[in-house]
């Protein structure tokens, strides 16, 4: 078989006709391939496993997926590597499933060393890995080539059930998950179909340009780092899956040449990255929300899996050296247009603009898109050009569980890991009032403005007016000290921005005035 030709020496306008020519898989390379998968998965469906060490049951094959760049359509020419996610009856939750993985793994591998038809196709190097998860791996032949094919088999509990639901419909599914609480991507496997069809169901073209960005990852990384613990392929179709997204506005007629180019510009700035999709699970439950909002704070580049929140598939790996070789690719041919002129790359942020509400105590929320790398200054801005104000603007945040927090103008929402939809709460001061956070008894808290001067007791009736809570109820205390009526804000060396605990009085009690 030919030699693919050198990316690096193909024009950019020739792009197209490289990918066709070089990389696109024949037809017969394909019947080939699914030969030896026809084998594989009638071994699998037509064996009894009988359960032994710890499976106490009989263990048979429910359902059997191709999954990976096979199995998505994305396959690079003559790449002879096929993976099968089997969904197996003995796992019944995913505690199930991460109890019992290396248990079934074992049955399986003792059936495999004995099935006449895999040794007929030349069965060698079975093993055991310990990934994550665990997998049963093997090399076979195909009939005609002989080429060798490495085949990977992952056991998974089958959490969608049979069929694979519509988007969002099984949001309990996405819970348990999180409440399993497992290794980060240990329990991917049972999304399997999910993560295969996000990539299988999207425009031929596309899958062009994902096949000459992992040509390129394959030729000109992984090839040359042997060694250097890299981020999967996965990462890479997800972060061009996202530019073509993004930059086109999905449209299916788009130059290859600028989606290499963007894609490449993106991995410079790997440590901005940013991205998550909402495509199987929704932000509207409680327990996904506040789990996608603290995977969103963690150290970037993030790339969430769509089909697993809990997995960052971009995490701990050594991105500064694809980054190196992206700005190596930026310099060739294929990135150059007729005139020698640097081919232009789209318009891609480094995270998906989010929506921001802005709400204020006696006024109409107000509601806009931003990007979480603008400036808070510039967020300010576009509030000051809905609404008049005369004062100095405060914005804050609070999430479930935290403390209200001040948005620093000379910041964006990302330095405080705002990546997603988000309330904020805006407080109109004039100088020399301060801002004031009150700790609400349900955890919610609320600002208020309050002159250094002021009683206390003229804050309490801010409260009574937003809360109802009569001000002879109320109780507040400021590092553990209870703040009386008639004392100022002052003499208690409240400063801006501090937080204040408020709690109803029991009956029959009422805090000492200081002396």
């Amino acid at each position: 078989m030919a030699l693919a030709q050198e990316l690096y020496a193909i024009p950019a306008a020739k792009l197209d006709s490289f990918v066709a020519q070089w990389l696109q898989p024949t037809w017969e390379w394909k019947e080939e391939v699914l030969e030896v998968v026809r084998t594989v998965e009638q071994f699998l469906r037509q064996e009894n496993f009988q359960g032994e060490r710890g499976l106490d049951q009989e263990v048979r094959v429910q359902k059997t997926v191709k999954v990976g760049s096979f199995g998505n359509g994305t396959v690079l020419r003559s790449t002879a590597d096929l993976e099968l996610v089997v969904f197996l009856s003995c796992f019944h939750s995913f505690q199930e499933e991460a109890k019992y993985h290396h248990a079934a793994l074992s049955l399986m591998w003792r059936k495999v060393c004995y099935s006449q038809d895999l040794l007929a196709l030349g069965l060698r190097d079975l093993r055991m890995t310990q990934g994550v998860p665990g997998a049963l791996v093997f090399t076979i032949h195909t009939r005609v080539t002989g080429e060798p094919m490495q085949v990977t088999v992952v056991p998974a509990y089958q959490a969608l059930g049979p069929s694979v639901p519509n988007p969002q419909s099984l949001p309990e599914v996405y819970v348990n998950l999180i409440k399993a609480n497992g290794y980060p991507g240990h329990f991917s496997p049972s999304f399997g179909e999910l993560r295969r069809n996000f990539v299988r169901h999207r425009p031929t073209k596309l899958k062009s340009f994902l096949r000459l960005v992992k040509h390129w990852y394959q030729q000109y990384v992984k090839a040359k780092c042997p060694r250097a613990n890299l981020p999967p392929f996965y990462a890479l179709e997800l972060l061009t899956i996202y530019a073509w997204e993004v930059g086109t506005w999905e449209d299916t007629n788009f130059r290859l040449d600028e989606g290499l180019t963007t894609v490449m510009e993106l991995l410079q700035e790997y440590e901005l990255i940013c991205i998550y999709w909402t495509t199987f699970y929704t932000l509207q439950n409680p327990v996904i929300e506040a789990f996608v909002r603290k995977q969103l704070k963690k150290e970037r580049p993030i790339i969430l899996d769509p089909t697993d929140p809990t997995h960052n598939v971009a995490e701990g790996y050594r991105w500064d050296i694809v980054a190196q070789r992206a700005t190596q690719c930026l310099k060739q041919d294929c990135c150059y247009d007729k005139r020698d002129t640097p081919v232009p790359s789209w318009t891609v942020k480094r995270a998906r603009d989010i929506q921001v509400t802005v709400e204020q105590w006696g006024h109409s929320d107000l509601t806009f898109w931003v990007n979480p790398y603008d400036s808070i200054k510039k967020v300010k801005q576009r509030i000051q050009r809905s609404r008049a104000f005369w004062g100095l603007q405060r914005l804050s945040f609070q999430e479930p569980g935290a403390e209200r927090q001040l948005l620093s103008s000379q910041c964006s929402l990302a330095s405080y890991g705002i990546f997603s939809d988000t309330h904020v709460y805006l407080l109109d001061t004039i100088s020399p009032e301060i801002q004031v956070f009150v700790k609400n008894p349900d955890g919610g808290s609320d600002a208020y403005a309050v002159h250094p001067n002021d009683f206390i007791l003229n804050l309490k009736q801010q409260v009574e007016e937003r809360h109802g809570l009569h001000s002879k109820q109320q109780q507040l205390q400021f590092r553990g000290q209870v703040l009386h009526d008639l004392w100022d804000f002052s003499f208690y060396g409240i400063q801006d921005s501090v937080t204040l605990v408020l709690s109803k009085k029991r009956e029959g009690k009422a805090p000492f005035a200081p002396r």
